[in-house]
């Protein structure tokens, strides 16, 4: 019987073998299913087809693991997401590094300037006393006036100035003129535009700025070290300071004195508010400051022409 049976099979073709195996496999799910059903681990879902194709019902394992379909690639819009919040943990990061980097200096200074000051006291030395910051006593930049087509020009009034800075402003009182001297400023050339004019002292001092370019008292003397300060008006007595904004970096201010001349190179222009009086504090480099109202016949701002020394002459 066996043998007839396996001569039976090996006539059997390739469709027949194919759906002899299939019937087979088909009785095996089928039993397979009959066992799960009666543990409770399948359920029937209607209008779905049969594990075979055929019948109107299906069954479904209720099983712990499950196939998962590969996703689809993220779309443009949560790349760009996904890189946005990438570059915001790594400038927090960076951060982060840069403020830890910044204590850490702070307390190695410290630690240091300690040491020294331990080491001066047990060797009964005087520790070095650090020189006063210089105050700028202006709570407003020197040139303002007003304009009128027709009248004499005006100086800057008390409306003009923030309300509370007018008592300190009505409270200055501008230091005395210093006796010149060989160092002070005379002569200002700035070739580029033309200016070719006297220096005297009291920038602030609306008497002075008739007779010219004023140095700033108490500012650097021409070739020292700190910021010395010179103003003039752009659109009366002379219009000295008129095309100061046609500046550039790189151009040549001259500042002479009885002995020698000292060169500025122009670094940067800038249109500053009248009560930014920072521009006029003291630098730990020989450093020039150009001031004068803008724009020109209005004065509502004033341009600042910062400069920097690059080199002396004999005079």
């Amino acid at each position: 019987m066996a043998r007839n049976r396996k001569a039976s099979i090996e006539e059997l073709s390739v469709q027949e073998l194919e759906h002899l195996l299939y019937r087979k496999k088909r009785t095996e799910r089928r039993l397979r299913l009959r066992r799960l059903r009666e543990m409770g681990r399948v359920v029937d879902v209607a209008h779905l087809p049969p594990p075979d194709h055929q019948g109107t019902g299906a069954s479904v394992a209720l099983t712990s693991s499950y196939r998962t379909t590969p996703s689809s690639p993220p779309g443009l819009a949560r790349r760009l997401a996904n890189k946005g919040l990438l570059l915001v943990e790594v400038t927090a990061v960076v951060g982060l590094l840069y403020v830890l980097f910044n204590l850490w200096t702070t307390q190695h200074e410290l630690n240091q300037e300690l040491a020294v000051a331990q080491q001066a006291e047990a060797a009964g030395l005087a520790l070095p006393t650090a020189a006063p910051t210089p105050v700028i006593d202006l709570v407003v930049l020197p040139t303002g006036h007003r304009y009128i087509e027709g009248r004499s020009p005006e100086p800057i009034e008390s409306g003009d100035i923030p309300a509370h800075l007018l008592p300190v402003m009505q409270a200055y009182q501008p230091p005395p003129i210093p006796t010149p001297g060989p160092e002070q400023a005379r002569v200002i050339q700035i070739p580029a535009i033309g200016v070719n004019h006297p220096v005297v002292e009291g920038a602030y001092d609306w008497e002075q700025l008739k007779r010219g370019v004023a140095h700033h008292i108490g500012s650097a003397q021409p070739g020292q070290v700190g910021n010395m300060v010179l103003a003039a008006h752009n659109d009366i007595y002379g219009a000295i300071f008129q095309h100061l904004d046609q500046l550039s970096p790189g151009d040549e201010i001259v500042v002479q004195t009885n002995q020698r001349a000292y060169t500025y190179v122009v670094t940067k222009i800038e249109i500053v508010e009248p009560t930014e009086v920072d521009v006029l504090a003291a630098t730990n480099h020989a450093s020039a400051t150009l001031i004068s109202c803008y724009p020109y016949r209005i004065n509502t701002h004033r341009i600042v022409v910062f400069a920097d020394l690059v080199m002396d002459t004999s005079g």
